[in-house]
């Protein structure tokens, strides 16, 4: 498969999606650079085997920072940072955010910010934007690219944010919402990949996974053919 055009941001766009996934498509143990439990999650379920090693990085934006632009720089450099451990070993790095106005929200610092941040969605349509990095160092591959989904809050009462707090640790969630806890009472609607709002677009992952150079050698080893034994006299 020829590789994709890269942007000029360095990213490439999205693989597209495809039913194989995890075990099924023979895919060898990827490392994880997050200590997110719901990526662990997603890859678990779409049986990708996974060590975790995560990377400590400097996560604060740029000043005059895209929000696209953001997302695939922290992605790429828990990729990186982590593949230095691991040179042999497909690593995966993730960056989660919401964008409303062009604005971006990462984890609330408390949990005021989590009420305010609830407050501007509230009846809005807003995008989650994931950037995901593969990197491995020997041989040398990586793809990079960001997955957007669009999202539309019902309108919230200041009950029913208090309400969601209560229900919800808002502090670990990128935009102080996770859409697989309790979403239904905050989300109105998506448009996109509902696993790239959870933190990682897994259909697209495991896609670009079957590219990864690991991936190719093992099909080759499965499909050798197998030496004869000479027969006994």
């Amino acid at each position: 498969m020829d590789a994709p055009e890269p942007h000029p941001t360095g990213a490439v766009p999205a693989p597209p999606v495809t039913a194989r996934c995890g075990r099924r498509a023979g895919l060898a143990t990827v490392v994880l650079a997050s200590a997110s439990p719901r990526r662990r999650q997603l890859l678990a379920a779409a049986g990708v085997p996974i060590l975790v090693d995560v990377a400590a990085i400097d996560e604060t934006p740029r000043p005059d920072e895209a929000p696209v632009d953001h997302v695939l720089r922290l992605a790429l450099a828990k990729a990186d940072a982590v593949a230095r451990r691991h040179p042999r070993r497909v690593v995966l790095g993730a960056d989660t955010v919401v964008v409303l106005d062009g604005r971006i929200f990462g984890k609330p610092a408390d949990l005021d910010d989590a009420r305010d941040i609830l407050r501007q969605l509230s009846g809005r349509w807003h995008e989650v934007l994931t950037g995901v990095a593969l990197r491995r160092r020997r041989p040398a591959w990586r793809m990079v690219w960001c997955a957007r989904t669009r999202v539309r809050f019902h309108t919230l009462s200041e009950d029913a944010i208090a309400d969601y707090c209560r229900r919800v640790n808002t502090l670990d969630k990128a935009g102080a919402y996770g859409i697989q806890e309790h979403g239904d009472r905050v989300v109105a609607a998506i448009e996109g990949l509902y696993s790239t709002v959870v933190g990682l677009p897994v259909e697209e992952v495991v896609t670009a996974l079957a590219q990864a150079p690991i991936s190719r050698e093992r099909k080759r080893k499965k499909t050798a053919p197998r030496m004869q034994r000479p027969a006994q006299r």
